[in-house]
C-alpha cells in the first residue's frame, strides 16, 4: 500500500496510509524514491528518517513501503570496496553521475557484471546448517573467498548449480525449494548469530608497544580512543589497520570532515600490506559517511560496518572494526531525536544513548561460529569529546561498556610524542586474562616488567611535581635517576616512529626485550649511584643514547644486541665506580 507525505522536517518525514508497516522497515520516499526507515508508528502515521537530502520534497508525494528492514549484501566481492552508510558503492555511483552525487541514485553493493568460479564444498544429499561454508568463489586471477549459507538457511542439498556464477545466480538448491546464491542479505540492526561466545584469552596485537604491553586488548573486545583535535586518533586507527593482527579490516568514517576522509581514501589504496606485500585495500572494506552527508545515513553507517565485520567473522577470520568516530554517530542520534521531539537527556542527547551504545559494542566478540570455526570482531571506536573533556556523555557511556580506554593526550601530541597515549589515564580490563599468553610468548617476566615500568612512570610524575616546587637540582641523585630512567621509557619505549621501517611496529617479544634492557639499566645505575658514583658522571657517559634507539633494532638482532649492550653498560659503570 502506498501512502503520502503529510509532514517534512529536515531528515524526518511523516507518511500516512502505509498500511501494516513495521518498525525499521524501509520506505521509498517521494517521486525520487529516496531511502527512508520507519522509526515511529502512531496510528495511521509513520515517522521516517530519510537517508538522503530531503530538500525539495513536497507534501502529498508518495511513500512506498518495501516490506523489509535496512539490509546489506554479503558475499564475495566486498573486500577493496568503498561504500556509503547504506552500502551504496561510491565508485560506481561516481562513474555514473560524477563526484557530486545526486539524490535517489542507487546501485547494488556488488557489481552484477562480475563473475566467479564456484567450487562447492557440499554434494547433493548432504545436510547443511545455517552459516556453514558451502563452497568457495574465485575471480580470474584473484584469491578464493568462502561462500556462506545464510544463518537462517539449512536443510538437505537437492542440487548444486553451475560453476560459473554471478552475485545473484543460485549455486545450491535445498529442500523446500529455497535457492542459495553467492550473496545473501542481512538486516544491519540484527546481530548475526553464533554458536557460542568464547572467553578472552588471545590478545589483539596492535604493534604499538604502549598498547600491547601496558594496555593490551583481547581479541573480540572493544576499546575506545577518546582525544581532542590533533591528538592522532585517525593516524592511530590507520596504524592499527595496517599492523594489527587482523585478517580483515572494516573502517567506518562516521561523520568526519570531508578532507580527512579524502585523505583516508587517498592513503589506504597506497598502503602496503606487511603480510603480503600487496595493497592493504585487498583485505579492507571502507564505509564512508562525511559530515556533510545526511545525518540519518550517518546513524546507519556503523551498523552497516559491524554487519560486514560479522560476516567475515563468520568465515572464521579475525576482524578489526574501526569506527571514526562514535561521537559523530551520537550527534546524528541527537538530531534525529530532537526532530521526533523526544525528551532530551544530558547535553541534549537522547536518554537511550547509553543503551544504544551498549547494544552496538555488544556486537564485538570472539565466538564459535555456526560453522564451527573461531572468529572475532575487535572494535576500536574513536571518540571526539568537545574540548577534550572526557566527562561528556558519549565518552562516559562508552567507558561503561568498553574493555579498554586508550586515552589520547593533547599535551603529549603537542610535544610530538606519538602515539599520544596518556598512560596515567588509560586502562585495560583484559590484562589479567592475557597475562598467561604474554608470559608464554614474550617471557615469564612480562607481568613483573610491566608492573615495574608503570611504578617507575608513576614515581616520575610524583617527583616532577616536587621538582616544580623546589627545583630539579634540589632532588637527590637517586630521585633524579628515576626521572632520567622514566625519560628513557617515555622516549625510547612508549614513543614509536611511524615512518621508520623497523620501529613502526613491534612484536611482544621485542617489547619485553626493550623493557627488560631499559629497566635493567635503571637498576644497575641505581646501584652505582648508591655506591657513590655521581649521577653527572653516568649522564656524561651518554649511555642513554643507545636505549633511545632500541626500537630500531630488527627482531633478528635481539639476541646479539641485548648481551652486548648489557656488557657495555656494566663496563662503563664499573669504570666509573673505580674512578
Amino acid at each position: 500500500m502506498t501512502g503520502t507525505l503529510v509532514r517534512i522536517a529536515g531528515p524526518a518525514a511523516v507518511a500516512r496510509g502505509l498500511g501494516a508497516v513495521g518498525l525499521n522497515e524501509i520506505v521509498l520516499v517521494g517521486r525520487e524514491r529516496l531511502i527512508g526507515e520507519v522509526i515511529r508508528i502512531e496510528g495511521e502515521d509513520a515517522t521516517l528518517q530519510v537517508y538522503e537530502d530531503t530538500t525539495g520534497l513536497e507534501l502529498g508525494e508518495p511513500a512506498e513501503p518495501t516490506g523489509e528492514p535496512l539490509t546489506v549484501e554479503l558475499g564475495p566481492g566486498l573486500l577493496g570496496q568503498v561504500y556509503d552508510g547504506v552500502q551504496r558503492p561510491l565508485a560506481q555511483l561516481a562513474a555514473r553521475a560524477g563526484d557530486l552525487l545526486a539524490r535517489g541514485l542507487t546501485a547494488p553493493a556488488v557489481d552484477r557484471a562480475r563473475r566467479w568460479r564456484f567450487e562447492p564444498a557440499v554434494r547433493p544429499g548432504e545436510r547443511i546448517a545455517g552459516g556453514q561454508e558451502i563452497g568457495t568463489a574465485r575471480e580470474p586471477g584473484g584469491a578464493a573467498e568462502p561462500v556462506l549459507a545464510p544463518p537462517d538457511a539449512g536443510g538437505v542439498v537437492l542440487e548444486v548449480g553451475p560453476r560459473d556464477a554471478g552475485p545473484d545466480d543460485p549455486v545450491l538448491q535445498i529442500e523446500g525449494g529455497r535457492l542459495l546464491a553467492l550473496t545473501h542479505r542481512w538486516p544491519v540492526r540484527r546481530p548475526r548469530p553464533a554458536r557460542r561466545r568464547l572467553d578472552p584469552g588471545v590478545p589483539f596485537l596492535t604493534g604499538q608497544r604502549v598498547l600491547d604491553c601496558f594496555f593490551p586488548l583481547a581479541r573480540g573486545s572493544a576499546a575506545i580512543v577518546p582525544g581532542g583535535f590533533g591528538t592522532g586518533k585517525t593516524v592511530l586507527e590507520q596504524s592499527l589497520a595496517k599492523f594489527a593482527a587482523a585478517d580483515v579490516v572494516v573502517y567506518v568514517g562516521c561523520g568526519e570532515r570531508g578532507n580527512e576522509m579524502a585523505e583516508v581514501l587517498d592513503e589506504f589504496p597506497r598502503l602496503e600490506d606487511p603480510r603480503t606485500g600487496g595493497p592493504l585495500m585487498n583485505r579492507t572494506v571502507l564505509v564512508v559517511n562525511t559530515s556533510n552527508m545526511p545525518v540519518a545515513a550517518r546513524e546507519a553507517s556503523i551498523y552497516t560496518g559491524v554487519t560486514i565485520a560479522e560476516y567475515y567473522r563468520d568465515q572464521g577470520r579475525s576482524v578489526a572494526l574501526m569506527i571514526d568516530s562514535t561521537s559523530r554517530w551520537a550527534e546524528a542520534l541527537r538530531e534525529i531525536s530532537s526532530r521526533l521531539e523526544e525528551m532530551p537527556g544530558e547535553e541534549g542527547y537522547p536518554t537511550y544513548l547509553a543503551s544504544r551504545l551498549a547494544q552496538f559494542y555488544e556486537r564485538a566478540g570472539r565466538v564459535e561460529t555456526l560453522g564451527g570455526a573461531e572468529g572475532s570482531v575487535t572494535l576500536v571506536g574513536a571518540v571526539s569529546p568537545p574540548g577534550g573533556d572526557f566527562s561528556e556523555p558519549v565518552t562516559q557511556a562508552s567507558l561503561r561498556v568498553a574493555s579498554a580506554l586508550w586515552a589520547l593526550s593533547a599535551d603529549l601530541a603537542h610535544r610530538r610524542h606519538f602515539p599520544a597515549i596518556d598512560w596515567t589515564r588509560s586502562f585495560t580490563l583484559d590484562a589479567p586474562a592475557l597475562a598467561g599468553w604474554f608470559e608464554q610468548k614474550a617471557g615469564e617476566r612480562w607481568r613483573g616488567l610491566r608492573d615495574e615500568a608503570m611504578a617507575l612512570l608513576q614515581r616520575e610524575r610524583e617527583l616532577q611535581e616536587v621538582a616544580q616546587l623546589v627545583g630539579l637540582e634540589s632532588l637527590q641523585d637517586e630521585e633524579r635517576l628515576c626521572i632520567e630512567s622514566a625519560r628513557l621509557l617515555r622516549e625510547g619505549f612508549l614513543r614509536q616512529n611511524a615512518y621508520h621501517e623497523v620501529d613502526q611496529t613491534c612484536s611482544p617479544r621485542k617489547a619485553a626485550w626493550m623493557l627488560d634492557l631499559t629497566l635493567s639499566f635503571h637498576r644497575t645505575a641505581a646501584k652505582a649511584v648508591k655506591d657513590g658514583v655521581p649521577l653527572r658522571s653516568i649522564l656524561e657517559a651518554r649511555l642513554d643514547e643507545r636505549f633511545l634507539r632500541l626500537g630500531e633494532t630488527p627482531d633478528d638482532d635481539l639476541d646479539a644486541v641485548g648481551p652486548a649492550l648489557r656488557g657495555e653498560v656494566d663496563a662503563a659503570l664499573s669504570r666509573l665506580s673505580a674512578e
